[in-house]
């Protein structure tokens, strides 16, 4: 058994805010919480399982334009390609969706995906062919957040901004400095909301692709194989608030790849992840690196504070990272006497592997292993000062590259050859034994059809005879 999964994009609404729902009485308050609303783009999985129920199911691809997912709840999404085995498939299918607009845009707009799906399995030698299930996806571009649906729109809150560390001459400080901002926070202040991807929080101008793999792969020293699945995801460069002057450039530089492998034997079976390397610039500037051993960078949101003193290059727009809407440096508008206050902040993470494994005994004895990843993480985060009622520790997160792979093997690895027949035994000469009675039930169909006749018999009988009359004295 093995499967691998990768997403090309997934936007989340409030993280971790909805309860997991389950049969099961007293688990809800055991599982961790889900998000309130998810929205996936360009998903990808391979599937390999020798005891599948149905028999066609033994070898799975599917490619997904994408999926929604209502506190955990998600329906069928139209247009994906599947392919099943057996019956095994010489050729691979592909095919491209476009997906149309929808309310949805707000959130998440795609461009033109091409998806490529094939599963394999063969008639004599089952799972011992080259390639068992390979999934595929390809997007040509991809915009998410617009807008932040769970922040307010209007740009005053009188009444409603009461941050806690802040005293009420402060707090009117912060709303007359919202005030003067061109949006709303929803918009960061007046920075989302353009056409197209100009505009947007993310953004990814280039063609991202998506890829899950399950195969059977050589054990070192032994005839017998490996169970082994592997996600990988490519993208070139990613832009946050591409087409307005705090525009940053995240660009990939090396490729995340999860390969996880199972020979059925715990000593042997690996976890290999290759994290990324991702180099975050704004203006020209290097803002910091992420990898493996520096995996999350923040980027404040700010706003610009009435202090009286002559700032050039604000614009009425908040302050993002070190630039000022008309490009100028903080740090030198800072030293001319800018006042600000950080109410939110941008953070980027990559590198989050997670791996389980288990010695199992079902459906047959075993060891099977799994992990999951993701290439970067931005999650839009408030801070103390930001004094809005009931907010959740995360407001929108967007998930670039996430990858899951698993594999599990019998004991010694899968044993591949031709299964022999053992030929038809000759008859023996003379009749057959009777069998044994062993059960009552023997006895129950003869006395079935015996009880029908006798009743049919007696109705026909009742049914021939002449009615008589009653002689009346």
């Amino acid at each position: 058994m093995g499967d691998a999964g990768t997403g090309l994009a997934v936007v989340r609404l409030l993280p971790n805010s909805a309860p997991t729902r389950s049969i099961i009485p007293g688990a809800e308050d055991k599982l961790p919480k889900q998000s309130a609303v998810e929205v996936g783009f360009g998903l990808a999985s391979a599937q390999a399982n020798s005891e599948a129920y149905l028999n066609f199911e033994k070898a799975i691809a599917q490619a997904s334009p994408g999926g929604v997912a209502v506190q955990g709840a998600s329906p069928q999404t139209p247009g994906a390609l599947a392919q099943t085995a057996p019956p095994d498939n010489p050729q691979p299918r592909s095919g491209g969706v476009n997906p149309p607009s929808t309310p949805l845009d707000t959130l998440v707009k795609a461009g033109l995906l091409n998806g490529q799906v094939h599963a394999q399995w063969s008639e004599s030698l089952g799972p011992c062919v080259d390639t068992i299930a390979d999934a595929s996806t390809e997007l040509a571009s991809f915009s998410a957040l617009n807008a932040i649906p769970t922040l307010p729109s209007t740009p005053d809150l009188t009444g409603v901004f009461d941050a806690p560390n802040l005293d009420p001459q402060a707090d009117q400080a912060v709303i007359d400095g919202l005030k003067s901002l061109t949006g709303g926070l929803n918009t960061l202040g007046g920075i989302l909301g353009g056409a197209g991807s100009t505009g947007s929080l993310i953004s990814l101008p280039n063609t991202l692709s998506a890829r899950s793999v399950v195969k059977l792969v050589d054990i070192p020293g032994s005839p017998n194989k490996a169970v082994q699945s592997t996600s990988t995801f490519q993208a070139a460069s990613v832009k946050l608030l591409a087409g307005t002057p705090f525009e940053i450039s995240v660009n990939v530089v090396s490729q995340p790849t999860l390969v996880v492998t199972s020979t059925g034997d715990k000593a042997t079976s690996t976890v290999q992840y290759t994290a990324p390397v991702i180099e975050v610039v704004q203006g020209g500037k290097s803002l910091g690196r992420l990898d493996a051993a520096n995996p999350t960078l923040d980027v404040p949101i700010a706003i610009p504070l009435p202090t009286g003193a002559a700032v050039p290059g604000l614009d009425k727009l908040p302050i993002v990272g070190g630039l000022l809407a008309g490009g100028q440096g903080l740090q030198d508008s800072v030293a001319k006497g800018l006042k600000k206050l950080d109410l939110g902040v941008l953070r980027l993470t990559v590198a989050g592997l997670n791996q389980k494994s288990e010695e199992s005994t079902q459906p047959f004895r075993g060891f099977q292993l799994g992990a999951t990843a993701r290439m970067l993480d931005l999650q839009v985060l408030p801070t103390d000062a930001l004094g809005l009622p009931n907010l959740p520790s995360a407001l929108a997160q967007v998930s670039l590259g996430e990858q899951v792979a698993r594999a599990y093997a019998p004991a010694g690895g899968v044993v591949c050859g031709t299964a022999t027949q053992t030929p038809n035994p000759p008859k023996q000469q003379g009749s057959t034994p009777p069998l044994a009675y062993t059960n009552a039930a023997y006895h129950s169909v003869p006395l079935f059809w015996s009880g029908t006749a006798m009743l049919l018999l007696g109705v026909v009988i009742v049914a021939a005879l002449p009615t008589r009359r009653r002689q009346q004295r």
